[in-house]
């Protein structure tokens, strides 16, 4: 039975949009074909098409392969590298100061999109 196909959210769109764009520079600045970057990805040229226009069904893999093909892997160790709003919720639930274990501080609760507000700026 085929699973349900998952809501794309206009934010996502464009994101995907968005990278299958800077993929296809890329490659054009390589001056590679689109059939030898399909080649070498071990994909059909429908597929590096697809991924150059951002549609969201195709698999992470796929994606994995064009960047190595085009030297680009190691941009995906960049991705969530600095998680600013998770820092903060994580540094809210740190001890405070040195305290005895069995007489820790009852500290004011702070709600995740307390920390959130704090942390992230307005547009």
């Amino acid at each position: 039975m085929p699973s349900r196909k998952q809501p794309v959210y206009p934010n996502e769109e464009k994101i995907l949009t968005e990278l299958g764009e800077r993929l296809r520079l890329a490659r054009m600045r390589r001056k590679f074909s689109s059939e030898t970057v399909a080649a070498r990805s071990s994909i059909s040229r429908m597929t590096l098409y697809r991924v150059e226009r951002g549609d969201p069904s195709v698999l992470m893999i796929t994606y994995l392969r064009v960047l190595a093909t085009l030297q680009l892997e190691n941009d995906l160790g960049l991705i969530a590298k600095e998680d600013r709003l998770g820092r903060s919720l994580q540094d809210l639930d740190l001890p405070h100061g040195r305290t005895p274990l069995n007489k820790k501080k009852q500290r004011p609760h702070l709600s995740a999109h307390a920390a959130f507000d704090r942390t992230v700026k307005p547009l």
